[in-house]
């Protein structure tokens, strides 16, 4: 008597399906990257990376930081570009989803500057938003 389970070809291994490359929380435009890569080359020593975070201030809930990170987080995005290491906070994450973030600079004023989808709101100065 042939053994049932010995007497089935053996199956063949399928490849496992490649997941499709996921999407960046944040898009960085050619002038963030660039404003990235000089923020790294001056910073502090120790410094692994630039982090952004939204954290709860200003008049209508949340404001974006941009800080240097000394240790990454494990929970918290990570996105390498060509100046390096760009971090988001992982609370931060879902109030960015589809955000663009880009360095403007001129005569009077230079900063980050987020067209962000999430928020709802913003302060009559800008520097915080509600989602």
């Amino acid at each position: 008597m042939t053994d049932p389970i010995s007497a089935r070809p053996e199956e063949e291994a399928k490849p496992k399906a490649e997941r499709p490359s996921r999407r960046a929380a944040v898009i960085l435009t050619p002038a963030a990257e660039a404003r990235v890569a000089k923020l790294m080359a001056e910073a502090p020593e120790g410094a692994i990376g630039v982090k952004l975070s939204t954290p709860r201030r200003g008049c209508s809930g949340l404001a974006y930081s941009v800080d240097y990170v000394t240790e990454a987080s494990p929970m918290d995005e990570r996105i390498e570009t060509p100046g390096g290491l760009f971090f988001i906070d992982a609370a931060s994450v879902l109030y960015l989803i589809g955000s663009t973030m880009d360095w403007q600079e001129d005569d009077f004023t230079a900063g980050f500057v987020f067209n962000n989808p999430n928020a709802k709101g913003s302060c009559g100065c800008g520097e915080s938003f509600t989602v």
